[in-house]
């Protein structure tokens, strides 16, 4: 697909028993089998909501503070995972341990207040094309309002991000598939964490958020430009997230727009 026809314009009680060896947009580095899996067990995502101003606030809002996540498979690698909206249902996904191609999918339950595995969702999905450049140990998704998209950001340099589009005839996630295939982020702070990062649609405007290195609470704010996630384009440029409990997991964080509000979730340990 041509810029013409896609231009973006710009959690889970979780008991971790983490050794983490480092940190990623959705964690850390590559899997290596059975001891990732005995680290992990994904089971709740602590959320904070923006509050209109420069801050996402811990339960505000009248928001679950703390969500719960069943079902998740034993090789569910919570290193690696991200959120999204669709307009319908909240989702959470991660990548499969030892795997950089198949994709895990929940689907929130208003009746019980849970991710559930597979719930209104196809529980498992593939994902496919990957350049060698394309970096697997973090991702970042979202939802445009027409198309379900996920990003991986590049080896070398990990300003460019790698974007796949939700193919439905398939069931994968397709590089370049009605998407730009690689967008470059610029501006960036030297400070700026790309490992810890995620992105999201909000209606009008592409953005895409990144830690500051040596912060937990700190976080830089890009938007699609046109040519590419431009710092503060049509932005606040640097937002707080505050109230976090000491049980949250800060290498990493998801977010989404839920139609009225922005949200921020890190895993539960």
């Amino acid at each position: 697909m041509n810029r013409s026809q896609l231009i973006p314009l710009p959690l889970l009680a979780l008991a971790l028993l983490l050794v983490l060896t480092g940190c990623g947009g959705g964690g850390g580095g590559g899997p290596d089998g059975a001891v990732l899996g005995a680290r992990f067990q994904i089971t709740g995502l602590d959320q904070a909501v923006y509050d209109g101003g420069a801050e996402y606030v811990y339960g505000a809002g009248g928001a679950i503070a703390t969500v719960a996540v069943s079902g998740a498979p034993a090789d569910a690698d919570a290193s690696r995972w991200a959120m999204l909206h669709d307009g319908t249902r909240y989702r959470l996904y991660c990548m499969r341990l030892g795997d950089d191609v198949t994709l895990y999918q929940f689907g929130y339950n208003p009746a019980t207040s849970t991710y559930e595995f597979g719930y209104d969702s196809i529980s498992q999905l593939g994902i496919t094309g990957a350049p060698p450049g394309a970096d697997p140990s973090s991702i970042a998704m979202l939802h445009d309002g027409a198309d379900y998209r996920l990003y991986m950001r590049n080896r070398s340099d990990p300003r460019d991000i790698h974007q796949f589009g939700y193919n439905a005839s398939t069931g994968n996630y397709e590089y370049g598939y009605r998407s730009i295939d690689m967008i470059s982020t610029t501006g960036a702070p030297a400070d700026a964490d790309l490992s810890r990062w995620a992105m999201l649609h909000d209606g009008s405007v592409y953005r895409q958020y990144v830690g500051k290195a040596g912060s937990d609470s700190t976080l830089y704010q890009f938007g699609f430009d046109g040519g590419s996630y431009a710092f503060g384009y049509r932005s606040i440029s640097e937002l707080q997230v505050v109230g976090m409990p000491a049980s949250s997991d800060t290498s990493s964080f998801a977010m989404l727009h839920s139609g009225d509000r922005y949200r921020l979730y890190h895993l539960t340990r």
